[in-house]
C-alpha cells in the first residue's frame, strides 16, 4: 500500500509538472514545488475531498459524475493557495481545464503504464 502511495506521489508530480510545462496559466517553480503540490494533494484528496463529495451528493449524481472535475479544480485552487508563490494558478477556469487534463494524464499513465507492470509483476 505505501508502494501504491509513493508511486502515485511520483505519477502525480511528474503529471503536475507536465501540466505547467505546457499549460502557461498553470505555473509551478520546480521539481521541489511540483512534489511539494503532489503531496499536499494527496492530503486534500484524502481528507477534504470525501467532505466536498458528500456535500455535493445531489449535484454529482445530477451531473453523472462530472462535478467531481469542479471539485478537483478547488482542490488544485487550495492546493496553489496553500503553497504561494511557488505554484500559482490564473483564475478558477484554468484550474478547471489543468483538473481534466491531469485526470486525463493520470489516467492514461495508470492504465497503460502502471497497471501492465504491475501485472507483469505479479505474474512473474
Amino acid at each position: 500500500m505505501f508502494t501504491n502511495w509513493i508511486v502515485s506521489l511520483l505519477v502525480n508530480t511528474v503529471v503536475l509538472m507536465v501540466v505547467a510545462g505546457y499549460y502557461e496559466p498553470f505555473r509551478l517553480e520546480g521539481a521541489g514545488a511540483a512534489l511539494l503540490a503532489s503531496i499536499i494533494l494527496s492530503v486534500f484528496n484524502l481528507f477534504i475531498k470525501p467532505v466536498l463529495v458528500l456535500l455535493t451528493l445531489p449535484v454529482t449524481v445530477l451531473s453523472f459524475g462530472l462535478f467531481l472535475i469542479v471539485i478537483n479544480a478547488v482542490l488544485l485552487m487550495l492546493t496553489a493557495e496553500v503553497m504561494g508563490s511557488s505554484f500559482e494558478i490564473d483564475g478558477f477556469g484554468a484550474a478547471f481545464l489543468a483538473a481534466i487534463i491531469i485526470s486525463i494524464l493520470n489516467l492514461l499513465i495508470q492504465n497503460f503504464i502502471i497497471e501492465p507492470m504491475q501485472r507483469r509483476k505479479r505474474s512473474s
